[in-house]
């Protein structure tokens, strides 16, 4: 697998002239290019978080997004979509763009810091070339890649999934790779995915299986994950009007007796999901979590969040063992009341979230929110170390805020 992985990052650096060489061979022929894109503002007031670990503080991200999608005749199809961000927060200290993109092995960014408080981001998310001639699809370039089928937090969604209590899921981030797909059947698809890192380490080559097999969606996925050996399954079905969902995932940990490494030789994720409506319209989605790349003991959390895993966005969790809850109910056409819960069964902490939605036009959507994070304050040892978690949850302050969309 390995030497598979080296082989393919001979070839990650041409990307961008793959992509020149495929649009020249297209046809001339074409449709006329289709543009749309977003803007986005979310403003956070946070209180400060216990034992001083965290001052109040006060963020505003504000988003700008153009897309373009152009088919090239029946066959071709050429998506770019270029992304800005300016973020403000007080203190300097409380947040920061990222400055390491994992899944990603061009440069197609460039940050600015406008001020000790400013500071802004502007990236190419999307720029692929997407190819059909008959049951096969390919697809070279910065592009959305996703798997598994669980709503809250999917075990097989293992390339750029989205944190359980995130509250932009519209767009999934771009990643650099190539897949081909095969489909077959009425629901069958074979298909080859790899993406390119910034290093040989970081890159991933994954074959899927999916199909439909006596009315249960069925989904296997192996292959290497960032130098990972890995593999995983699912299903999903229905009890009459129960959706039940389930799926898994195991990997061979890597650089286990280096700092920053995962913590554990050999670790799964995995959940069980239930979905049901009921007659009051209240929809009702419950999950439970298996986070192998956690710990059963607080103290432990720091280590965590050292750990490879958490810091390529593989988990987003520190602990084990979680029950999730996302209620929904339409109180009006307009306006929707949703929420999140997630609970570590271990420390007994838990994140609450209630957030109303509300569409002011066609195009624009305003949701406000407040989370609530409850759980055993950290614990002060010393005045020359660190306080010491004694939940994870409890390690973080409440906040509040407002998130308005507007799609063009």
């Amino acid at each position: 697998m390995k030497k598979v992985l080296k082989t393919l990052s001979l070839f990650k650096t041409q990307f961008l002239v793959y992509c020149a060489i495929l649009i020249s061979a297209a046809p001339v022929h074409s449709e006329v290019p289709r543009w749309s894109g977003s803007v986005k503002s979310l403003s956070i007031y946070g209180e400060e978080a216990p034992a001083e670990l965290f001052p109040d503080y006060r963020l505003s991200s504000n988003r700008l997004r153009l897309e373009m999608d152009w088919h090239l005749e029946r066959a071709w199809q050429f998506e770019a979509a270029l992304d800005y961000q300016y973020l403000w927060r007080n203190p300097k200290s409380a947040f920061s763009l990222p400055k390491k993109t994992y899944n990603r092995h061009l440069d197609m960014e460039k940050t600015w810091r406008d001020d000790d408080y400013a500071s802004s981001l502007l990236q190419v998310d999307r720029l692929n070339l997407h190819w059909r001639t008959g049951d096969t699809d390919v697809t070279l370039g910065r592009q959305a890649v996703g798997f598994g089928r669980i709503l809250i937090f999917s075990p097989l969604d293992v390339i750029a999934p989205f944190a359980p209590d995130a509250l932009d899921t519209d767009i999934r981030r771009g990643v650099d790779a190539l897949q081909a797909i095969y489909n077959y059947g009425t629901d069958g698809q074979l298909a080859v995915t790899a993406v390119w890192g910034e290093k040989n380490s970081e890159n991933s080559l994954l074959a899927t299986w999916t199909d439909n097999r006596y009315g249960l969606d069925l989904l296997m996925i192996t292959g290497s994950l960032r130098d990972r050996p890995m593999f995983g399954a699912g299903l999903a079905g229905s009890l009459g009007p129960l959706g039940l969902k389930g799926e898994f995932s195991v990997y061979e940990g890597k650089d286990t007796n280096k700092a920053g490494g995962d913590l554990h030789d050999i670790f799964a994720v995995a959940a069980v999901e239930a979905w049901y409506r009921f007659g009051s319209g209240i929809s009702l989605v419950t999950q439970y979590l298996y986070n192998g790349p956690g710990v059963g003991n607080p103290k432990d959390y720091n280590k965590v969040l050292l750990s490879a895993p958490l810091q390529e966005g593989l988990t987003y969790l520190l602990g084990r063992h979680y029950l999730m809850v996302a209620p929904s109910y339409e109180i009006h056409p307009l306006a929707t009341i949703q929420g999140i819960v997630i609970y570590n069964l271990a420390d007994d902490s838990v994140l609450l979230r209630p957030t109303l939605d509300l569409n002011l036009a066609d195009n624009v959507t305003l949701q406000i929110f407040w989370t609530s994070h409850i759980g055993d304050k950290p614990r002060t040892v010393s005045a020359f170390q660190p306080p010491e978690p004694r939940s994870e949850f409890g390690m973080i302050g409440d906040n509040c805020g407002l998130f308005l969309k507007y799609f063009f």
